[in-house]
């Protein structure tokens, strides 16, 4: 049974060590996902477990998995009935957060094999999976995610949040225009928040350097980074895809919500931002952003 991708296990041993060594008050406290990655006692000892260096690229993955959480808890009080988490991993937010997620029907849509490993991992800590969960196995390459979601139960009837955070890289940019078109076809209310990657050229020369590593490693690991947006396109291809009203939440503004004034310096590392998009009707409460 094929376990999670390295990047899945990296974000979880991140959202851990956030806990573990940075100071409260903490962005996102998250060690389930360490419980289920269960990567045995030396995890604190791998490269990109460094505190010092690999600082900015924690804060990045506490800072985004906060911003979306803040979004679900937000939208389920304005009436959202449904979460779809795209390209899920260790995602904990049904067993953290059960007050919100029973409220709700999730989905969490992944590759078929990884999938299952996750649901045996929960099986073997005796989280199980309650009737509000929903897990859709889907081969990204080869199957449509829209109908193997609506087969799992979804109703494109009902408002839903779905978070698309570390996905947008993979694929090509017709793959991700596609993705926003059909979610903009989502019940009036539903809201998008996905993240993207700026291009190496809008980054200063430090932090170009540092894209083009992380680039590199991705792709000697075999997921090469595919598609960048600028912030002004990727608006557009939200606007073209049908979407009522669009904002761009750049770095800084995650900066300012979730690191303002901390004494630790710790800051997200520039380069990947956020959409926030929602369908149909006038925008139902997104967190505050700038366009």
């Amino acid at each position: 049974m094929p376990a999670p991708d390295s990047t899945a296990v990296r974000t979880a041993l991140w959202r851990a060590l956030h806990v573990a060594v940075d100071e409260p008050p903490h962005v996102f406290a998250d060690e389930l996902g360490l419980r289920l990655a269960a990567p045995g006692d030396g995890w604190r000892d791998r490269d990109d477990m460094d505190v010092a260096t690999a600082g900015r690229y924690r804060a990045g993955m506490v800072a985004r998995a906060r911003f979306v959480e803040d979004l679900v808890v937000e939208q389920a009080a304005r009436g959202a009935g449904q979460y779809v988490v795209l390209g899920a991993g260790l995602d904990t937010f049904a067993q953290r957060r059960p007050e919100i997620a029973a409220r709700l029907r999730v989905f969490e849509v992944d590759q078929p094999g990884p999938q299952a490993w996750k649901r045996a991992r929960l099986d073997e800590l005796g989280l199980g999976e309650p009737d509000w969960l929903h897990f859709v196995p889907v081969d990204f390459e080869t199957t449509s995610w829209w109908d193997r979601l609506t087969a799992a139960g979804f109703d494109p009837e009902v408002p839903a949040v779905v978070a698309s955070t570390g996905v947008s890289m993979y694929l090509t940019k017709e793959a991700n225009a596609e993705t926003l078109r059909r979610i903009a076809g989502f019940a009036p209310g539903s809201t998008v928040a996905m993240t993207f990657l700026l291009p190496a050229e809008l980054l200063d020369e430090p932090e170009r350097t540092r894209h083009r590593a992380t680039a590199s490693r991705a792709e000697a690991a075999g997921t090469p980074f595919v598609s960048s947006f600028a912030p002004a396109e990727i608006l557009e291809m939200a606007r073209e895809a049908g979407f009522r009203e669009s904002v761009h939440v750049s770095g800084a503004e995650l900066n300012a919500r979730y690191f303002a004034g901390r004494a630790d310096g710790l800051r997200v590392v520039p380069g990947e931002e956020f959409l926030v998009a929602t369908a149909g009707a006038a925008a139902r409460g997104t967190p505050a952003a700038s366009s």
